[in-house]
């Protein structure tokens, strides 16, 4: 998914779609928590703690037994294919909204929507992807915040089209065009903008495109990794590639949802965060969280834009035929 960007009161809002979504320039950069550990021992006599020890230890190489099994036989099915499909999701104001940065918060209120299209090209991936917020400071005041964002990329991964729009109140605050090739998988890059100015940049080696970063993502979860860093270019900055750092929270097995195509699938809670490519950059510039399906759709997000967090729901989902 790509970046959405605001700040509590104003400045633009960038592209939002189930995947790498992250904010522009302007929006406070989020802090990571850095939760700490404690351990507890408890003695109550050497026969006593050698026989706890044992239980534990035959516990835990059954559990991990039992979990090598699961995971052999997810892997032993093929993967399910990326899902062309039309979402449109409903936002609103998480209740942990309060504290900024600085320990306060300018929003007293927000909502909107968010539509996200895939559309199989038969060669390449179409994405359109729209977000319409509002959002309202402590003094009363209402900011309406719209983001349009294209983009076309090949299946290979090795090249990419994209065109993203912003306004506030009417305002355009952003707009970039251009498009961005790669050497090879894993290759180097570069990226030509027509828009915002003529102008070229290198990418770096292992910069995946927004749908081969999905892909990457959901390989990994599938295949029992709990973090991973993956360079990222999705066009909605002009300041070239991104790091992005993920952990993957948690996987589950197929369950009930409103939506059968969901239902048959496994999922995996994400967490995102995104950093620029700079040697001071030891914060995120924005962070998500969501649930992926296998398929590639996402629901249940959580964007954190510093001074407040926005949960978007899924609340309607058609899928695509494939054409080709």
């Amino acid at each position: 998914m790509s970046r959405p960007a605001a700040s509590a009161a104003a400045g633009p809002l960038a592209p939002v779609r189930p995947g790498p979504l992250r904010p522009g320039a302007g929006s406070a950069a989020p802090t990571l928590p850095n939760p700490t550990f404690a351990a507890r021992m408890l003695v109550v006599g050497l026969l006593t703690a050698v026989v706890a020890v044992g239980w534990v230890a035959a516990e835990g190489m059954a559990s991990h037994a039992a979990r090598a099994a699961d995971r052999a036989a997810q892997l032993a099915v093929p993967p399910t294919p990326m899902a062309a499909h039309r979402a449109l999701y409903t936002l609103t104001l998480d209740d942990r909204t309060g504290t900024g940065s600085d320990g306060n918060t300018d929003v007293s209120g927000a909502d909107g929507s968010m539509g996200y299209e895939v559309i199989d090209a038969c060669d390449g991936w179409a994405t359109h992807q729209t977000l319409d917020m509002r959002v309202v400071n402590t003094d009363g005041q209402t900011i309406h915040m719209i983001s349009d964002y294209t983009t076309w990329e090949a299946k290979d991964g090795l090249s990419f089209r994209f065109h993203t729009r912003q306004t506030t109140d009417d305002a355009v605050t952003l707009q970039t065009d251009g498009d961005a090739k790669l050497t090879g998988p894993g290759g180097l890059g570069t990226v030509h903008y027509t828009s915002p100015k003529d102008t070229t940049k290198e990418l770096p080696a292992g910069t995946l495109f927004p749908m081969a970063h999905t892909e990457a993502l959901l390989a990994g979860a599938r295949a029992g990794k709990k973090f991973l860093a993956l360079p990222l270019f999705d066009g909605t900055s002009e300041d070239g590639a991104e790091d992005t750092s993920i952990v993957v929270l948690n996987t589950k097995p197929p369950e009930a949802t409103p939506y059968p195509i969901l239902s048959a699938l496994p999922s995996a809670r994400v967490h995102l965060a995104f950093f620029e490519r700079t040697p001071a950059s030891t914060l995120p510039d924005y962070e998500v969280s969501m649930r992926y399906w296998e398929n590639g759709i996402a629901d249940n997000l959580k964007m954190n834009f510093g001074d407040f967090v926005m949960d978007a729901k899924l609340s309607d989902l058609k899928v695509q035929p494939h054409r080709c």
